[in-house]
């Protein structure tokens, strides 16, 4: 039993050491804490108007209404309401032309809504794709979560070569128990020769390069940020959408980029 006792004296502040080295490695590049009160801040932050993609129902605004922040937070609220051409309104913002990302840690702390129809999301594009298109710029699914499958979060990852349009994505889910009713960390850890996915502490999917050029891994070169809220649409919208949900928020307490 003594030696027991000693052997914890000698190995425990080992332990403590390495936990503190390994967070200390960590260095923080970027961060949005959303600590100020009103629009979104403009040199970090760019909005997607009008209708976009996916056959989505929301038509994406740059109104209050619709994208604000305040207590400490970003608040993205998709309405029912006529709105153009549109039956519902919502927010995406996104960092492009303002701010690139390229390997390291990507970390947002949010509450998701709930409700049959929300399909909101973190997820980075390559800042090429003005050149040559989607998929071919990359596409990190940081997190996805859509409404009628409230137990559940996915991430994915989408290349020239592996895609959910081609039946070849890559992605991994996890099964949470009411993910929407407190704030949660979504994450990816992006390093060269895999990324890392994690639901707070814990990890829950990788990819890994394989090695097969840039239609298999275009993520040697940078990408930006979205953080939208899509209603409806071809995966949010499967199950329809429950009219009695509206108003509902995407709540974002923070979004910080490490390097590692």
């Amino acid at each position: 039993m003594k030696n027991v006792y000693y052997l914890l004296l000698l190995v425990l502040p080992a332990l403590v050491c390495c936990r503190a080295e390994a967070q200390s490695e960590r260095r923080l590049l970027w961060a949005e804490e959303f600590n100020y009160s009103g629009a979104p801040d403009p040199s970090k932050w760019t909005y997607e108007e009008g209708f976009i993609r996916n056959n989505e129902a929301q038509f994406y605004t740059r109104r209050a209404e619709n994208a604000t922040v305040a207590d400490g937070m970003l608040v993205i609220t998709a309405r029912k309401e006529a709105y153009g051409d549109a039956a519902y309104t919502s927010a995406s913002l996104h960092t492009r032309g303002l701010y690139e990302f390229q390997g390291g840690r990507i970390e947002v702390r949010a509450k998701l809504p709930s409700g049959r129809g929300v399909w909101p999301a973190v997820w980075t594009l390559g800042t090429n794709i003005g050149k040559v298109g989607w998929p071919l710029c990359g596409e990190i699914d940081i997190m996805e979560f859509v409404g009628y499958e409230p137990g559940k979060v996915y991430a994915n990852v989408h290349t020239g070569n592996y895609n959910h349009s081609k039946g070849t994505g890559r992605g991994g889910h996890l099964d949470v128990s009411k993910p929407s009713d407190d704030f949660h960390v979504y994450a990816v850890e992006w390093f060269d020769g895999r990324m890392d996915f994690y639901f707070d502490d814990r990890k829950y999917f990788s990819c890994v390069r394989k090695g097969e050029g840039v239609g298999e891994w275009p993520f040697d070169a940078p990408q930006y940020l979205i953080i939208n809220l899509a209603i409806g649409g071809a995966w949010g919208g499967q199950k329809g959408i429950d009219e009695g949900i509206f108003p509902v928020e995407y709540r974002i307490d923070y979004v910080r980029f490490y390097q590692l």
